[in-house]
């Protein structure tokens, strides 16, 4: 069992979360390019180096919870129990996700990020970057027993079902439609 957050780890998250709550509301009134990291910093009464040291970038900003799906990403792969089966658990993993960015009031994050070529770029290169993660977790699981070129093909896939799920008239139902197909390329690579 993991011991709560102490006290300096409570405030640390809720700097983080403020920051990340005024930009946002900030990027939604004015426009994102309309807006800059004094404009945030002002708003969330921090410095400039407060916001740096909890976001790399402007962009990081929108996607304030990046490295949390990344992180549960991996973690269905390197947490599971021995010989559970995987593509369960990252179906789960997605259905979160999809569930998270198609709650109430995301669809003005959704067209933001539409309406910005660099909310867009930032989206492209993290949604890859998790892709990697996976892949790299996945190719060092033993007990998978399949190639990396199996592996980054599933971690991709993975990483895309989201994406195509978002655009969905029923996500939850693409989730599982995707999955159906994951499932079966994911068991068509099994060495015998």
């Amino acid at each position: 069992m993991t011991a709560p957050p102490g006290r300096r780890e409570r405030k640390k998250a809720a700097t983080r979360q403020k920051i990340a709550d005024t930009a946002l509301r900030l990027f939604l009134a004015r426009g994102y390019d309309a807006v800059g990291i004094r404009d945030v910093a002002a708003e969330a009464d921090v410095a400039v180096t407060t916001v740096f040291s909890h976001f790399a970038s402007k962009e990081a900003l929108v996607f304030e919870q990046d490295q949390e799906f990344e992180q549960r990403l991996t973690q269905a792969v390197t947490g599971r129990a021995p010989r559970e089966p995987l593509i369960p658990l990252l179906r789960r993993e997605i259905h979160a996700l999809v569930r998270h960015c198609s709650a109430e009031g995301s669809t003005q994050t959704w067209n933001l990020i539409q309406d910005s070529p660099a909310l867009r770029q930032y989206e492209e290169s993290m949604r890859l970057r998790h892709a990697e993660s996976l892949a790299a977790a996945l190719t060092a699981d033993p007990d998978l027993s399949r190639s990396s070129t199996a592996c980054r093909a599933l971690a991709r896939f993975t990483i895309e079902a989201f994406a195509l799920a978002r655009e969905a008239a029923d996500p939850d139902a693409a989730v599982d439609e995707i999955f159906q197909m994951i499932e079966a390329a994911w068991a068509a690579t099994a060495s015998e």
